[in-house]
């Protein structure tokens, strides 16, 4: 439970969907609070909402909060456009005492004060990038948060004031539209790429042809692609289904684009290799065997060590369950009731968010053969039962890059 004598503690939320966003803001504005609502998923993204009084000013972080700024600015203002020198020329004329909030708002202060955009605009702007974070939010299974008052907000830094009650309801709606086209498993972040090209002009017209080569260009996703169309991305995303599931063309993760300052806050990657290690504790590390035993054993070597875990007994949900929690890390067994390690790592491999994900087959044997057969299923490595820590640990600490 929030209190006002202790505000900056870490609470954690388990599927924080609408219902419970709204709670979440609703003791916010009750406490008239103002500053940073902070919060992170199990992968440790983060987001940040800027309050005032218990309204909401701003919100970013996420995966791609540049692209999400510059893919607003687009909708909603036509006289204004996204130069890299001419952003970070206009922000290094604020002073650095007066750069007290995220510089994409910032950019928006400094628009209008020169009137190159209108007021009516901005809230517009912030309320589309807003809805887009609690879309974001709304796909976490678990967050953690904790709030931080900042009193240097004042009125003059105010674009905007916004109740958080109407834009949860839009965000909601966004979500119900995805999950009720059947693509929940599918982010709006991820760009779509053609994967077989000339499978792809033989059984599609030319002109058809011709329009998804020039926009599956690997340097736009699907929220992208909607507003470059001008259609929603669930209509973008429903009408190349058809593509994906055939495996002519597949979704893929992309970066996001450069930022025109290098901001330092709280929760920036560090530099020391000590807060190097800190960081990568923070990776969850999913264990799917039907052995409880197993299970059992490496949660205990795993949690000590300080690395989140899941773990997965049933093969038949072992896919599902690993396409809703996204773990940075997967044990496999290789012999299971249903099927084996090789066909769910094949699985995995063909989906491109596991296209990178480290994957550990578990084995009671130690042949040739399986060691083969292992790595062209596209296994990272191979590790004999019964499993040690030192052999967990060393994997993880082996095959994972820690930026």
């Amino acid at each position: 439970m929030m209190t006002a004598d202790n505000p900056s503690s870490i609470k954690t939320i388990e599927e924080f969907i609408a219902p419970k966003q709204a709670s979440l803001f609703q003791k916010l504005k009750e406490f008239r609070f103002t500053g940073q609502l902070i919060l992170a998923n199990t992968k440790g993204t983060k987001w940040t909402f800027y309050l005032y009084l218990g309204r909401l000013m701003y919100a970013t972080g996420g995966d791609h909060p540049v692209r999400r700024w510059r893919r607003n600015v687009a909708l909603h203002f036509s006289n204004v456009s996204f130069d890299l020198a001419s952003l970070q020329q206009e922000l290094s004329a604020i002073p650095a005492k007066e750069f007290n909030l995220c510089w994409e708002y910032q950019m928006l202060c400094i628009w209008v004060e020169k009137q190159k955009i209108s007021r009516g605009e901005t809230d517009k702007m912030i309320r589309g990038a807003i809805e887009e974070v609690l879309f974001d939010l709304t796909r976490s299974v678990r967050v953690h948060y904790k709030i931080e008052q900042d009193k240097s907000f004042s009125t003059s830094t105010q674009l905007v004031l916004i109740d958080a009650d109407r834009v949860i309801a839009e965000s909601w709606k966004m979500w119900q539209a995805w999950q009720a086209a059947k693509i929940a498993d599918r982010s709006p972040n991820s760009a779509p790429i053609i994967r077989k090209a000339k499978q792809l002009e033989e059984s599609t017209s030319p002109k058809t042809y011709q329009v998804l080569k020039k926009l599956l260009d690997r340097k736009h996703t699907l929220r992208d692609l909607g507003v470059q169309m001008k259609r929603d991305v669930v209509q973008v995303t429903r009408s190349l289904m058809p593509y994906i599931q055939s495996g002519l063309v597949e979704l893929i993760e992309i970066p996001d684009l450069p930022s025109p300052v290098t901001e330092k806050s709280e929760g920036d990657p560090p530099k020391s290799s000590r807060d190097r290690a800190e960081k990568s504790r923070k990776m969850l590390i999913a264990c799917v065997d039907d052995s409880d035993l197993i299970c059992q054993t490496m949660e205990k070597i795993l949690t000590k060590a300080g690395y989140q875990f899941l773990g997965v007994s049933d093969d038949l949900r072992a896919l599902a369950v690993l396409l809703v929690r996204k773990p940075d890390f997967i044990f496999l067994d290789l012999v299971m009731p249903h099927t084996n390690g090789y066909e769910i790592c094949a699985q995995l491999r063909k989906l491109s968010l596991f296209s990178d994900t480290p994957i550990v087959i578990l084995t009671g044997k130690d042949g040739v053969i399986d060691r083969v057969r292992a790595k062209l299923a596209g296994s990272t490595a191979y590790i004999t039962k019964p499993v040690t820590a030192r052999e967990v640990l060393g994997a993880i600490d082996k095959y994972t890059k820690v930026e």
